[in-house]
């Protein structure tokens, strides 16, 4: 994890905390949580939130940074509330982590445990999730009992026909993380 925010989310975000009025908390996920909190080297113009705390000012604070805002326009990044997400870990909040604690005055960046994140894409599944739970899994953050022991308790009973929805993609994602492993290790051999 970079020691501070990177450049251009810190002076976006410094912006964005100078509009706050009280602590606030933003649960940030997708590109921005995996790349800040856990290392990966990718590029991404959107920080997605799952939630803003409390939402008083959460209408403001999309709307000052929203794609194609004036502070989006002059950052190139923008804050995005995702409300397409299909589930999540039940338990979530209890295991989020603050990213860079005191870095801003009012804003406190919190990102989920490395599971639960994963789990969060597994919904959309598109290559780049994929990619980000290999890099995930590669690093150690996540294994693939801890996704499924995870997903059997707090996410599998709240979907509708998981059997045929996000059973099928989690057994795709366990079988490219073995398969992503075994390759990593023969390559360093």
């Amino acid at each position: 994890m970079p020691e501070t925010i990177r450049e251009p989310w810190a002076s976006f975000l410094r912006a964005l905390d100078e509009l706050a009025t009280e602590p606030v908390e933003f649960h940030c996920i997708g590109g921005f949580a995996v790349t800040e909190k856990y290392g990966f080297e990718r590029d991404t113009l959107d920080l997605d939130v799952l939630t803003i705390v409390p939402n008083t000012q959460k209408q403001e604070f999309l709307e000052k940074g929203a794609q194609g805002s004036a502070l989006a326009r002059k950052h190139n990044v923008y804050l995005d509330l995702v409300t397409i997400i299909e589930s999540y870990p039940d338990d979530y909040e209890s295991r989020l982590t603050e990213l860079h604690p005191g870095e801003l005055n009012h804003i406190r960046l919190m990102v989920p445990e490395a599971h639960d994140l994963a789990l969060m894409k597994l919904g959309r599944n598109i290559e780049r999730d994929r990619e980000d739970v290999k890099f995930l899994a590669r690093r150690g953050h996540i294994t693939q009992g801890g996704l499924t022991s995870r997903y059997e308790k707090e996410m599998r009973p709240y979907i509708a026909l998981p059997e045929q929805r996000t059973d099928p993609v989690l057994r795709l994602w366990l079988e490219m993380i073995g398969e992503d492993l075994e390759a990593t290790k023969a390559s360093h051999t």
